[in-house]
Formats: structure tokens, sequence, C-alpha cells
């Protein structure tokens, strides 16, 4: 199915790893330009330079770290640099935390929020404008499963993730006047290299290898039994991106292998 997205430009957070990576991936292979936003530059660049050979489309790359406000204000620069169209933005960047709230420090709060609800609002205000002279198009932010059915260990995670979900909604009252559809994804189990590496260490002392420790894992949380692959969830991402999508607005989507045990 064509997508529509041919020779759109997009901006991907996270985008030199994991499931922001796959998303970038998944976009190229839509002949979506993309910029990808990253910390490690040496892997920016070499993920940025692989998706450019394997796909023929225009492929940037920013070194910045998204929950510190100077480097947001650096990638509206950059981006403004790159292109004068914006048609697509992906809030990806995150990671899971762990702590018990009454020993977590303001500093540790005050981190995760910058990350996973500041960075959206920080990009969303300054790249807006020009995806409104671009005429419209999608934002889409990655929350988490944990969002609506936390887990016990990461309540920081958890918390801020619900925040970015309530973000996306009033995004998207704010927005769907000027074509831009906001919509939020929650991931389950997702089989990243955080996934492994976590596993691995996990497994390293006990009988089990980190194979059946993640099976373990899925199938005492999902019904289907398995984690689900990078490209499974990046192939809703580009789904959503596009006008065949154009109807869904201010919503949010479980992609979690039927891991949410209650209704929404």
């Amino acid at each position: 199915m064509d997508m529509g997205l041919t020779g759109k430009f997009a901006l991907v957070t996270g985008g030199s790893s994991g499931i922001g990576l796959g998303v970038a991936r998944a976009l190229c292979q839509e002949k979506c330009n993309i910029i990808i936003v990253g910390r490690d530059i040496s892997r920016l660049q070499k993920e940025a330079q692989n998706l450019k050979k394997d796909y023929s489309v225009e492929v940037s790359s920013i070194q910045a770290d998204v929950s510190v406000a100077e480097d947001c204000d650096f990638i509206l620069k950059e981006v403004s640099r790159l292109t004068d169209k914006l048609h697509i933005i992906i809030n990806n960047a995150g990671t899971g935390s762990n702590e018990k709230i009454l020993q977590s420090a303001d500093e540790k709060w005050q981190y995760y929020w910058n990350l996973h609800v500041m960075a959206a609002v920080r990009l969303c205000r300054g790249l807006v404008p020009i995806m409104i002279r671009t005429g419209g198009g999608a934002i889409i932010n990655n929350a988490s499963i944990c969002a609506v059915q936390p887990l016990w260990y990461e309540p920081i995670y958890n918390v801020t993730k619900a925040a970015l979900m309530m973000l996306s909604k009033n995004l998207a009252n704010e927005l769907i006047a000027e074509n831009i559809r906001v919509n939020t994804i929650n991931p389950g189990l997702i089989l990243t290299p955080d996934w492994i590496n976590t596993a691995k260490n996990l497994s390293r002392e006990t009988d089990s290898n980190w194979e059946k420790y993640l099976d373990s894992v899925a199938e005492e949380n999902t019904t289907i039994n398995r984690f689900g692959t990078i490209e499974e969830l990046a192939n809703f991402f580009v789904f959503l991106c596009s006008d065949k999508a154009s109807y869904s607005v201010g919503s949010t989507y479980q992609v979690d292998g039927g891991m949410l045990k209650t209704l929404t």
C-alpha cells in the first residue's frame, strides 16, 4: 500500500537506535526524508549514512539531548537551516527509570519531566509553525503501556508518560484546525536492544538464558505470548503518519500484544 509519504519531511527524536531508528527506517522505506536526533554523534552519523545509502532519500542528523532546553533550541535552528518544510514530528526519545517515590530526589523527577514531556512541548512549540506553513501533517508522541498500566518499579516513568498522553490530547484539540493530527502510541513489550541487555544481565546468574527470560516475560504479560518487533511497531507509526489515518485525531493506541488488561 502506498502510504503517500514520498517526498515528505519527518523529524524523529531518539532516532539513532531502538524504536526511533526503526521508525526512521520505516519512513525512509516510504521515501520520506528524515532528520534524526540523538546524543551519540558517532552512532547518529553512522545510522544517517546507512539510511541514506539504503533508501536514497534525504537524511540529516542533529546531535542534541532533548531533555535540555538549550539543545531543543539548537534543534529548532538546525531544522530551519536544513529545510523549509516539515510534515511529521515523532517525539520518541525516552528511557525507563527505577526508583521508589519516597526516595526520589527532585532532580530525577525533573530530568524525566524534561525528557518525556517538556521535550515534546518545546519541539512542538518551535516546529509547528513550520508544519503550518507546510500545510499540516502529523505529530506522534511515543508514550508507553506503562502510562495506563504502570509497572511497580518505575513510578517516574509511569507518571511522565501518562503526562505525555494528556499533552497529546490537548495538542490535538489545538492543532486540528491547522490540519495537524496529533496521536499517541503506547507500545508494550517491544524487542529493543535495551530489553535484550536487561535480559542478559538478569539471567546471567540463573539457570536460564536471556531468550528464555524474555519468553517468560512475554508469556506472563501478553496475550500474544511474545515480544513485538521494532518493525511491527514502526509500521503502525507509519500508518498514523499517513493520510490513510486521516480520521485519527487525539487518540491513544495500545500496540501491546494484549498486554493491557483493562478497557480504555
